[in-house]
């Protein structure tokens, strides 16, 4: 393909993303987003004030009850730990698709670009990757459709890592969890079909003249064997186990009693939600507070705390690399 050809399909795809964002489906979904994460917000208020008014005390004051039995210090020192490690495991993942797909980069030239992407993860995870994409084209000279293709990857392996987890929870813990959780099952065999169909399209076993399969934003798919998803899967693993871990030893930090199984099955649902753009991340700490009804306080604060900090630690991280980032692209 020549390279006039390649910048007529960047300069028509960059126009059909301009005119996505000009859509009224768009400005009905960011309403839509508003109003579902307001409605978790209201629930938390419910839940909590009906809390505080049992104990026949203010908001404010069960609040700040809730918050002075924690054991901050060993909580602190635990999460540090557990996200400089999942730092590591985020970047690795991140190399290895890279080099999978695209070409062999440095681990440690990977790390100042994806500490970087936290800071603007805050806002977006997509738009974290999308940042990356842009960091190795300037740096690299690799095409951002290609760099994008991976980011598509991670994200698409992303959802089925966290639904293996899911139902290897729901096998060992099925019968202490809510009644809603028995969908995991079916939702796992249907996803099991769509993987297997997915793969064997982008194989060219099926449709194979069909040419949705060689757009360049999916190359990565198209270069994807069976083994590519397996491999994420052990890569990016130990760090749901260690979460696991360090989740429950902070649940116990903040009063409420918990056990390794009963986090194994909750903990990836609730990453999803975390993962996903607001309202989700809203959700994801409401969702504490519904899987621990008995604790509400406990369990707001939890999700509160815990989600919120691990955000702005990583988002310190990319601090630290910020110089390094902003040296490799303008050699300031």
């Amino acid at each position: 393909m020549s390279n006039d050809t390649e910048n007529q399909l960047n300069d028509e795809s960059s126009a059909e993303n301009e005119n996505a964002k000009l859509r009224k489906p768009g400005v009905l979904g960011r309403v839509l987003f508003l109003f579902l994460t307001a409605l978790c917000f209201a629930y938390l208020y419910y839940r909590l004030n009906g809390a505080a008014m049992r104990e026949g005390l203010s908001l404010v004051e069960y609040m700040t009850q809730v918050f002075a039995t924690v054991d901050w210090i060993p909580w602190l020192l635990l999460m540090v730990v557990y996200s400089l490690f999942y730092f590591a495991i985020d970047t690795l993942v991140v190399t290895k698709a890279l080099g999978w797909f695209i070409q062999d980069i440095k681990y440690k030239d990977i790390l100042p670009i994806r500490a970087s992407a936290y800071i603007i993860s805050i806002f977006n995870e997509q738009i974290g990757k999308g940042a990356m994409a842009y960091y190795l084209n300037k740096r690299d000279k690799i095409p951002g459709w290609e760099v994008g293709s991976v980011m598509l990857f991670i994200m698409f392996c992303e959802i089925y890592y966290l639904l293996i987890w899911a139902t290897i929870g729901f096998i060992f813990g099925g019968s202490s969890l809510p009644e809603v959780f028995g969908l995991v099952p079916y939702i796992a065999l249907v996803a099991s079909v769509v993987l297997v169909l997915w793969i064997s399209y982008f194989q060219g076993l099926i449709l194979p003249n069909n040419k949705f399969r060689d757009r360049r934003v999916l190359h990565a798919f198209r270069l994807a064997k069976p083994w590519h998803y397996g491999a994420f899967f052990l890569l990016r693993s130990p760090a749901l186990m260690a979460a696991i871990i360090v989740y429950t030893i902070a649940l116990n930090l903040f009063g409420v009693e918990a056990s390794l199984l009963t986090l194994l099955p909750y903990l990836p649902v609730i990453f999803f939600a975390a993962a996903i753009p607001t309202p989700m991340r809203a959700a994801a700490i409401t969702f504490w507070v519904i899987l621990f009804p008995e604790n509400e306080g406990q369990m707001a604060a939890f999700g509160f705390v815990q989600h919120n900090f691990f955000i702005l630690f990583n988002a310190a991280i990319g601090l630290v690399f910020w110089r390094r980032a902003q040296r490799d692209l303008f050699g300031k």
